[in-house]
């Protein structure tokens, strides 16, 4: 294992732009990743196995729900912060800030947005700390891009909730030890639920021959006339407003982190390019590699000037949905194709486990992919310019 030399690109000074707090967080976070996420993610993506002893680590670090306040267990931070916190695990590994980001995201922030304050003082220290860890319910296995053709539904049974159906590709599933699930209520409407591990007919069947984000764990929910208590019903929210928001923070985290991802493969291609010796030169001193160079690192600095804006207008309470779906779809585009032409940079050494370039590229393939996919994310932005629809 290669020893992590990580040196972070900052071509436009942006650290200067940021706070005494957030470079001391960040700092933390990034060796933090380098002590304990660098020599063990290769070995553990290689088997496909999620290294559960991180989840302590992560939430010493404050990387489970950042900006929830410190009533709640939360260390009360901004969203910038959050930021730069899920850029720096996503550069260390897709799969390690997924997991983060499904737990803050996706699992604290719609229980301290729609949830009672009951559900608030229940759940979220104990997921502040990862005593407890959740996932997130709401793809189908018919029903991706599209979800409010969603069929999981709850009735009413007095006391409680009967709720059926399943749903599928969820991160953390395996191991979740609750799951704030969206499903149709008695009324038809889209309701969220918090699903506790042990109800009886809730399971959670991994997923398996995954090529991407193998160092994750991926899983289905199926729930089987499973009876849910009326008090874990989110009371907050109804309608696909609920989930969207929720997917609203989390893409803002994949926008800061899927662009860590291409950082790291940056640093890495740049100083192997420095080191490997072909016809009597470094191959950074030819012309073709400084072209690759060039381009990635100009990449880096536009996508690092979009989402440091969107960290100023999320702050603000300004950042739209489609500013963020943008900053998303830009992230992931220019992770993957800096990934793809590091690789090149590297030769036959690009695709073995000594770099981290490959297990870069193949989760992008993921991250590229969920949380609305590349081509969603575009006509999202063609219906905010246009004013028109074109996924209806």
């Amino acid at each position: 294992m290669q020893q992590d030399l990580y040196q972070h690109p900052d071509y436009y000074l942006l650290d200067e732009f940021l706070t005494d707090e957030q470079k001391v967080i960040r700092d933390s976070v990034r060796a933090y990743v380098k002590k304990d996420i660098s020599p063990i993610i290769e070995d553990y993506a290689q088997r496909a196995a999620f290294p559960e002893q991180i989840i302590k680590g992560l939430g010493e670090q404050g990387c489970f729900g950042p900006f929830v306040p410190e009533e709640y267990g939360g260390p009360g931070l901004d969203y910038m912060t959050y930021g730069i916190m899920m850029q720096e695990l996503e550069r260390g590994d897709s799969g390690v800030r997924s997991t983060a980001s499904v737990q803050g995201s996706l699992v604290m922030y719609p229980i301290y947005t729609y949830g009672s304050e009951e559900q608030k003082k229940k759940y979220l220290p104990k997921l502040a700390t990862g005593e407890l860890m959740g996932c997130f319910g709401l793809t189908e296995p018919d029903f991706g891009s599209n979800p409010a053709g969603m069929l999981s539904n709850f009735t009413d049974a007095g006391s409680h909730v009967i709720l059926n159906g399943s749903k599928m590709w969820i991160s953390n599933a395996p191991f979740a030890d609750i799951a704030v699930v969206w499903a149709r209520n008695p009324q038809g409407k889209i309701q969220g639920l918090i699903v506790e591990r042990g109800m009886e007919g809730f399971t959670t069947p991994e997923t398996h021959g995954k090529w991407s984000l193998r160092a994750s764990a991926t899983g289905e929910l199926v729930f089987d006339n499973v009876k849910v208590p009326k008090e874990n019903i989110l009371p907050g929210v109804e309608g696909l407003k609920g989930p969207l928001g929720c997917l609203s923070s989390a893409r803002f985290g994949i926008a800061w982190g899927a662009l860590g991802a291409g950082m790291d493969c940056y640093d890495t291609a740049l100083r192997y390019s420095q080191q490997r010796i072909q016809f009597d030169k470094p191959i950074g001193g030819f012309q073709l590699t400084q072209k690759k160079l060039a381009e990635m690192i100009t990449e880096i600095t536009k996508g690092q000037l979009l989402v440091w804006r969107l960290g100023q207008l999320r702050n603000e309470g300004r950042a739209t949905a489609a500013q963020i779906s943008m900053a998303k779809r830009n992230s992931c585009d220019v992770a993957i194709n800096i990934a793809r032409e590091a690789r090149q940079i590297l030769g036959g050494m690009g695709i073995t486990g000594e770099y981290s370039i490959m297990r870069h590229s193949m989760n992008l393939e993921s991250v590229i992919t969920y949380e609305g996919t590349h081509d969603i994310h575009l006509l999202i932005t063609g219906q905010d310019v246009t004013g028109l629809a074109a996924f209806k």
